[in-house]
């Protein structure tokens, strides 16, 4: 399976300012664009509780599985358009992968992302790197080791720029 994190950070390396930001607040629309376009070329997301939250609903032609410690895996809720799950990062991808996923986008938060980059199971970042600078906020991740990358592509965005990346 490819898992491809997409990430919208500030130029100081934050994917927010304070808890519960959306991006929407501080993004360009052409990575709104771009986000869009390439989680429904993925087909299958997976973000965190708190992401989730700031989104507030379904998006509209992709598979949506929402993260949090706040289910059980026996209940493992289905409301409509969003999967809920509290299985492990590793247990997760077994299951997509039994299920015939072939692609994931990996799509916030910071525990999300550490969590997947941790596993060793990510293959390609996208960042796009907004123009503003927070000072304090939330890291794009915390707790893993070093991770080199390798610079597929970049070019602008909106007055950012996006960014391709594997992982070294």
């Amino acid at each position: 399976m490819i898992i491809t994190l997409i990430a919208a950070i500030s130029a100081d390396g934050k994917i927010g300012q304070a808890p519960g930001q959306s991006s929407l607040e501080w993004t360009s629309k052409e990575d709104t664009r771009f986000f869009v376009e390439k989680t429904k070329e993925i087909g299958t997301v997976v973000m965190g509780n708190t992401t989730f939250k700031t989104f507030g609903k379904p998006l509209k032609g992709r598979r949506l599985i929402v993260m949090t410690h706040t289910i059980s895996p026996e209940r493992a809720e289905r409301v409509e358009g969003i999967e809920f799950t509290s299985e492990s990062v590793l247990a997760l991808v077994a299951r997509l992968e039994n299920e015939g996923v072939t692609h994931l986008a990996v799509c916030g938060g910071a525990s999300v992302y550490s969590q997947f980059l941790q596993s060793g199971l990510v293959n390609e970042l996208f960042l796009t790197v907004e123009p503003v600078l927070f000072g304090e906020g939330i890291p794009l991740v915390s707790g893993i080791g070093r991770i080199d990358l390798k610079l597929i592509e970049s070019r602008p965005l909106g007055q950012g720029i996006l960014m391709h990346f594997t992982i070294s």
